[in-house]
């Protein structure tokens, strides 16, 4: 782990402090909240148990959001000893290979419940001492970054328990409420223009962001263009019945030699229907193709062929950036594709609570300058850059957390 680094002074009041910190509490809270939700309706032996190679057990996801809390918010910021001895080995991702993990000997129910409640005892002593302390010279508390840096990572984990869930099929998870989504609507075009010239990629702000994110540095950009919405299944399904997954021609070297080793034929959550052609399935539910949705479940490999057989390609991560948040108009950077507003329902559909994405079209309110819609939520979109580092990039605060990923072997 790399050492943190020391800056002089807090750049928050006292009385924005005490504000600072209640708004963390609260959202501490509420992202445990929904962390003890997602895994309520599974039984323990589930959550024992490793469902995919490429995924942890996720006793092993609440143990290691558990430590991760211990070691920055206990350990690190208020300078005491490990709880519980051979956690942090344990829980150590670098350590234990996700294929290892189900092999580990973790706690039982009620030690990882009971562990999960004490550490959050003592992040929340920690919060409340920066509250009338302040950061003194600790990077790592100033603004509230250790605490913003938590709640993001438990979040993050919340994303690899849905992974798990969503491969689960017998029996298959069952949501004990889902949030319904808007209707979609058709786009004004299929495509939108992004004009030429310089745009800020990455961030200066004081808040909350990951090291890979900084340092903000201007890009110069030929015009180009850009789809209006996320990639459909209804598209997807053409590409498939014009033998994309047939024709290597398509496809880079690398991702024709993965489609035949994995025996691909369709995104990770089609299921054949030998009447009805293809289903689509998120966790319990098994619908005909619903073609105005967003696809999902496609590797890199696929997206690729896919924007080859349109007549296109992947946006670079530079292109993708700019044509969600620059305002050509003010010749300023947004924070959100609309603004610098905070997301609404009416914007974006984030909270993952309706287990699946909206139709394309659905947030036109949420819609950048360029006229691209959800840009935000739904899924994850790939794109063709390599992950690296920006100019003036500096690991914090552990090396682990993007540097050791820098290189060809990952896209961003």
């Amino acid at each position: 782990m790399a050492t943190v680094a020391s800056l002089p002074a807090e750049p928050l009041s006292a009385a924005h402090r005490r504000r600072r910190a209640a708004e963390l509490r609260d959202r501490l809270e509420r992202v445990r909240e929904r962390t003890l939700a997602l895994v309520a309706p599974v039984d323990w032996t589930t959550l024992r148990r490793q469902h995919l190679p490429i995924l942890s057990p996720m006793v092993w996801d609440l143990g290691h959001t558990a430590n991760f809390e211990e070691l920055w918010l206990v350990q690190r910021a208020a300078g005491e000893a490990p709880m519980v001895e051979g956690y942090g080995e344990m829980f150590d991702a670098m350590l234990n290979p996700r294929k290892d993990r189900e092999r580990l000997a973790l706690p039982d129910q009620r030690l990882l419940f009971k562990y999960l409640g004490r550490v959050r005892e003592r992040a929340l002593r920690t919060l409340e001492r920066w509250a009338e302390e302040g950061a003194g010279g600790d990077r790592l508390l100033r603004g509230g970054f250790a605490f913003e840096l938590i709640a993001e990572h438990e979040e993050q984990h919340q994303e690899t328990i849905l992974q798990a869930l969503q491969t689960m099929t017998k029996p298959p998870y069952v949501p004990a409420l889902r949030r319904l989504l808007p209707p979609g609507r058709p786009a004004a075009a299929e495509m939108v223009r992004v004009e030429a010239g310089p745009f800020l990629l990455g961030t200066d702000e004081a808040g909350f962001a990951y090291d890979n994110e900084r340092r903000a540095h201007e890009v110069h950009l030929p015009a180009f263009w850009i789809d209006s919405t996320p990639v459909t299944q209804g598209a997807f399904a053409a590409f498939l019945d014009d033998g994309g997954y047939r024709r290597p021609e398509l496809w880079h070297e690398a991702g024709w030699a993965w489609r035949e080793e994995r025996g691909a034929v369709a995104p990770g959550n089609w299921v054949a229907d030998g009447r009805d052609g293809w289903r689509v399935r998120n966790l319990d539910r098994l619908r005909p193709l619903p073609e105005g949705e967003p696809v999902a479940h496609v590797s890199y490999w696929e997206a690729a062929a896919f924007a080859r057989w349109a007549g296109k390609r992947l946006p670079t991560e530079p292109e993708w950036e700019k044509a969600a948040t620059w305002d050509p108009g003010s010749g300023t950077k947004r924070r959100y594709p609309w603004g610098d507003e905070p997301p609404t329902p009416e914007r974006a559909n984030l909270d993952q609570l309706a287990f699946g994405p909206a139709p394309v079209g659905a947030y036109p309110e949420g819609a950048s300058p360029c006229g691209a819609q959800q840009m935000m939520g739904d899924v994850w979109e790939w794109t063709a850059s390599d992950f690296g580092p920006y100019p003036g990039f500096e690991a914090f605060p552990y090396r682990e957390y993007s540097e050791v990923f820098f290189g060809p072997d990952y896209k961003v």
